[in-house]
């Protein structure tokens, strides 16, 4: 409809309707123009407003401040590989075989999810537990680590002193390269710990023991999972061997790590826990040392003989579990050797389940231990979850160790103590006894 003005007609037109105006020749309002904030406008920057920001620090290359900025286990290998030469990093980082063990124990922290609860009082976390009878700061002990002075010169000393400090055991291995005698006295306030491998020569076995409760340890732990020693691949083709080589090879890698060789020469020479000294491959050592003719007999002779704590790592079945228990053991570890023994073994963090619903039907009070694969304290608090009372770090502890000594190895723990006073904040727990199974969930591929 159109309306028209007649002419001198007072009568106005009224506008048109929208719908009378074609598409075509529409106008879109225009939108008013809005002030830019001031905050957005451009302008130059006074000093005064950089002044703040201009906090620039002197560059530090001390130990302390290289350590410090690890702010993972990762880190501290890495910085650990960059001063150690290959032969003896290696030694500590690879596996047997094709390392699919290894890799799998790794894998198998990596493929759960965690289930957190919320609006829990987590002010404050506390990391403290009960193992074998005595109080452990932290649920976490240093597992016992065969050459550690090859690693650092430092060694079994470093390692020991810095569990004292940090109120865990310390287990020193058979093959360590430092004495009963000389550890105890280094951490004579430590819970010390000592790994037996039974001999063929069951005198020297013996020997061992007695030296051990002499020097005050409370716990024996003996290895049950090395009847020959597993084929170490890296170690093969590094020519690792007791004490380190000189070779070509060895000579120009020391070129790039002079500290490690200035620390290994100028010390004294590596000994052993068991052996005064020796000289050849890694492989034969272990050969000349392990029988592999052990049966559950030996066990029963070995809990005759040692009044203390006795431990059996190597476990990797539920009915083993329950059989050294029922031999005497006090407790297990779950361990595949940190995959240095059988390639494809079975992974401890998988079996772990399987072992305490074993015991709780049992109504067995044995301590389930777990190693092999740890990196993080979240894995630590992962195994506890599942039913472990406690774990122990190989690997992550040499890391740190060769990453810094004493330092380094404090660094690891307190690594790992920040990492799981973290997760079980986040999971809505604020101590060990609150996990339970229900804050994991094994992922499945």
């Amino acid at each position: 409809m159109t309306h028209t003005i007649q002419p001198n007609s007072p009568e106005v037109t009224p506008a048109p309707d929208a719908t009378d105006v074609p598409a075509s020749t529409a106008v879109a309002p225009k939108p008013a123009a809005s002030a830019v904030p001031a905050a957005l406008k451009r302008r130059i920057p006074k000093y005064s407003d950089l002044a703040p920001l201009m906090q620039f620090k002197k560059p530090e290359f001390s130990k302390e401040a290289r350590l410090k900025r690890a702010s993972t286990i990762w880190d501290l290998r890495d910085m650990a590989k960059r001063r150690t030469p290959q032969a003896p990093f290696d030694y500590t980082d690879g596996a047997a075989e094709g390392e699919i063990t290894l890799r799998r124990a790794r894998e198998a922290f990596l493929d759960i999810e965690f289930r957190p609860g919320i609006l829990r009082n987590v002010a404050s976390i506390d990391l403290s537990t009960n193992i074998l009878g005595k109080p452990s700061r932290m649920p976490v002990g240093i597992a016992p680590t065969g050459f550690t002075r090859m690693m650092q010169s430092e060694g079994e000393y470093a390692g020991s002193q810095a569990a004292e400090a940090a109120g865990i055991p310390y287990t020193l291995s058979t093959m360590g390269t430092a004495s009963i005698e000389d550890v105890a006295a280094a951490a004579p306030n430590g819970r010390n710990w000592f790994q037996l491998y039974l001999w063929t020569d069951r005198d020297r076995s013996l020997e061992l023991i007695e030296r051990a409760a002499k020097a005050g340890n409370d716990t024996l732990m003996v290895t049950v999972d090395t009847a020959v020693a597993g084929a170490r691949l890296r170690d093969v083709r590094n020519g690792m061997t007791i004490p380190p080589a000189l070779t070509i090879k060895t000579v120009l890698d020391a070129s790039y790590r002079p500290a490690w060789w200035f620390n290994f020469l100028t010390h004294e020479p590596l000994t052993f826990a068991s052996l005064s000294r020796y000289t050849g491959t890694v492989a034969d050592l272990i050969n000349s040392m392990f029988d592999p003719t052990l049966t559950f007999e030996d066990l029963d002779w070995l809990r005759e003989t040692w009044k203390g704590k006795l431990v059996v790592k190597g476990i990797q079945t539920v009915e083993d579990a329950r059989k050294v228990v029922d031999h005497g053991a006090d407790g297990v570890v779950l361990s595949n050797h940190g995959g240095r023994q059988l390639d494809r073994a079975p992974i401890p963090f998988h079996l772990l389940p399987g072992v305490k619903e074993a015991f709780t039907k049992d109504n067995s009070d044995a301590a389930i231990m777990l190693d092999t694969g740890i990196m993080s304290g979240a894995d630590i608090v992962a195994a506890l979850a599942l039913g472990a009372d406690f774990t122990l770090i190989g690997r992550a502890y040499l890391y740190g160790l060769m990453a810094g000594g004493r330092a380094g190895v404090d660094r690891t723990l307190q690594i790992l103590e920040k990492d799981m006073a973290r997760t079980m904040a986040l999971l809505g727990v604020s101590k060990i006894s609150e996990l339970t199974p229900d804050h994991v969930r094994l992922l499945t591929k």
